[in-house]
């Protein structure tokens, strides 16, 4: 998706006529705020102890919000130095780094962060997210080649336990470090408001997830580098997808459940379009609010990055998993001391196998 289309998405419409909302009304006691100095040590602080900004600040020794705060502890930092995000009065960013510069980085953050919630798609992909501290990751490998092995079954006196052989892959994966930089002239961005910037982070964050859904299609058709690619059956017939191919690929999915299909738009497209699935109802929610109907049950992820030609079906609860080294950060020293002249937005994940067989694919276009 790109940027135009991005901000005239309904969804980001509605944000922006919610930022003015959003503003503090009423009194809020700041006094604790008012004794917190932020600057490059509190973000090492917080970096030394693995925690962004926002979680440091929640902790005793900080601010810790109530349950009855109607902002977190960050916001309250917003709050103090006169920063706001929305309405007629937005703070435009000159404002914002002549108030508060320190408060920039973990803004920016956030908005990202805002930004990849817009694409909920993605956690719905993986079976679970694991944290490990160095860049090698050894996958589980679970034998399911036989399920007669560990299949439920009553057992005799001295009889044998049925069991689930579960080893280490022969490959350990490597968790790259993904890097993005953004680099904006000062000028480009001093009279805009904040409420315009966050848009842009909001889209820069939209689209690392976007990119990261690439990444899962791409371990499940070519696998984790453990010689396990997805199963891949063909369509009755090359060249066109019918419900009839969609009940076999579903068909195959036993005892798993194929409750996820990615394609392609293209292929995205076909499926909408079956007769199958002309349901009254599920045309009335694509029509008013753009939600995806599920086909057989199956909530339908569109990704540009699959082949036109593949519907990948998947029991997202047990296919994938994601591997996290280093969560995302954002360069809080040269934001502060370069007022954002450039900054490098990073984060080191990578996507492993948990069961092959909890994703197939059906190929539609074959020799």
């Amino acid at each position: 998706m790109n940027f135009n289309r991005f901000i005239q998405s309904p969804l980001i419409q509605k944000e922006i006529l919610d930022l003015s909302q959003r503003e503090l009304v009423g009194p809020l006691d700041l006094t604790r705020t008012a004794e917190i100095k932020i600057d490059k040590g509190t973000y090492h602080e917080a970096e030394s102890r693995g925690m962004t900004l926002s979680e440091l600040l929640e902790t005793a020794e900080y601010d810790p919000s109530s349950a009855e705060s109607p902002l977190d502890a960050f916001e309250r930092q917003l709050a103090f130095t006169g920063i706001r995000l929305g309405g007629a009065k937005a703070t435009t960013v000159e404002q914002f780094f002549q108030t508060a510069p320190s408060l920039m980085p973990e803004f920016i953050l956030r908005e990202i962060k805002k930004g990849q919630a817009m694409r909920p798609e993605l956690s719905s992909l993986i079976a679970g997210t694991t944290t490990i501290a160095n860049n090698r990751y050894t996958p589980f490998y679970v034998d399911t080649s036989s399920t007669d092995k560990f299949s439920l079954r009553p057992i005799g006196e001295a009889g044998e336990i049925p069991q689930i052989l579960v080893a280490e892959q022969k490959h350990s994966i490597n968790v790259p470090e993904y890097g993005l930089g953004i680099k904006a002239s000062y000028k480009s961005l001093r009279h805009r408001t904040t409420a315009q910037f966050r848009i842009l982070l909001w889209y820069i964050g939209f689209k690392l997830q976007t990119d990261k859904i690439g990444l899962i299609v791409d371990c499940i058709i070519n696998g984790d580098g453990n010689s396990n690619p997805a199963t891949v059956i063909n369509a009755a017939a090359s060249g066109a997808l019918t419900y009839d191919d969609l009940i076999t690929l579903w068909s195959q999915f036993a005892p798993f459940e194929m409750n996820t299909v990615i394609c392609h738009i293209n292929k995205l497209k076909t499926i909408l379009t079956l007769n199958e699935f002309k349901d009254p109802l599920a045309g009335f929610r694509f029509q008013d609010k753009g939600e995806l109907f599920s086909p057989l049950g199956s909530t339908l992820v569109r990704c540009d990055n699959a082949p036109t030609d593949y519907v990948i079906g998947l029991d997202s609860r047990f296919a994938i998993e994601e591997v996290i080294t280093q969560p995302l950060m954002v360069e809080y020293d040269k934001i502060i001391e370069q007022r954002f002249e450039e900054a490098v937005i990073s984060e080191s994940v990578a996507y492993a196998k948990v069961i092959r067989e909890a994703s197939i694919i059906m190929d539609t276009v074959f020799a």
